[in-house]
């Protein structure tokens, strides 16, 4: 049975489907700690070349199960992001880059180095804000205001939003 989080992709994947079509020609999508990969699922069922990543083999393993169910491929890869090698994405490029609801600082400079030139992130974290509302609350998973465009120099920004949401998969701040 699908977990209920693979049911709805975040409608930043539907806003953005063109750049990031466009993006996947440069190389494959990465979902960071993808979970159960409901991001990644959405765009690999549009064709779209997906490398799901997260530390959790179980949830692999689930990504992999609806991967199979809905007939598609795409990579699986087993990886910490956090304490695992030094340098997790050294090597690798990427068209884009998917992350929801993880932040790791010190990964920053290495996701926006392993972005191709003229390829796209769409990262969608909490913020200081959410101190008010409860989880997550440590200061370390908490974006200060203005501060995700500083890890990414020279990139352009497409979208951005800071404050709260009430549904956050539901709808998108215009």
């Amino acid at each position: 049975m699908p977990h209920p989080e693979s049911a709805a992709h975040s409608p930043l994947l539907d806003q953005h489907l063109a750049e990031l079509t466009e993006a996947a020609a440069l190389g494959p999508i990465v979902d960071l700690a993808c979970g159960t990969g409901r991001n990644g699922l959405f765009l690999a069922s549009r064709g779209l070349p997906v490398v799901f990543a997260d530390r959790s083999d179980e949830a692999l393993a689930e990504v992999r199960e609806q991967l199979s169910a809905r007939g598609l491929t795409a990579e699986t890869w087993q990886v910490d992001l956090e304490s695992g090698p030094d340098e997790p994405l050294a090597g690798r490029q990427f068209g884009a880059a998917l992350v929801f609801r993880y932040l790791h600082r010190p990964l920053m400079p290495r996701l926006a180095a392993s972005i191709a030139p003229g390829g796209l992130v769409i990262y969608e974290t909490f913020t200081v804000h959410n101190l008010r509302y409860g989880r997550p609350n440590n200061p370390e998973f908490l974006l200060l205001g203005g501060e995700l465009p500083a890890y990414f120099p020279g990139f352009t920004t497409l979208h951005a939003f800071e404050g709260f949401l009430p549904g956050p998969d539901r709808e998108v701040a215009q």
